[in-house]
């Protein structure tokens, strides 16, 4: 990667760690909630956004250090997916943690293709 592409990256990043956070305190697990949406919602939108932009054909690597890297990057996180499920399982809650591992791995696959497939009508 080259210098330029570096400041992308970490812009794409500054973007979305924020909103990663803030999602992620705004859909804690709780005794009422017990299923993890911040951290579904967030890894479930850069699946998407991941999808569309490595469809954007574009010659500036710098599109991609941005949104591919950066955004999708930050805003998507498989280590606190592993430990909410963890969490889950060691609460005895063994069923909600198999939907919520399957349902992220099955979203995060399905909206990626869908991101694909639109962002090959787009560009």
């Amino acid at each position: 990667m080259k210098g330029a592409e570096w400041a992308w990256l970490a812009l794409g990043a500054a973007i979305a760690s924020p909103v990663r956070y803030w999602m992620g305190v705004w859909g804690k697990p709780t005794d009422e909630r017990p299923f993890p949406v911040g951290t579904f919602a967030v890894n479930a939108v850069a699946c998407l956004l991941l999808g569309v932009s490595l469809e954007m054909h574009t010659p500036q690597p710098w599109v991609q250090a941005l949104v591919s890297v950066g955004l999708c990057g930050a805003l998507s996180t498989w280590s606190t997916l592993a430990w909410e499920t963890t969490g889950l399982l060691r609460a005895g809650r063994i069923g909600l943690a198999s939907a919520y591992l399957a349902s992220t791995v099955a979203a995060g696959v399905l909206l990626a293709w869908a991101g694909n497939a639109a962002g090959r009508l787009l560009w």
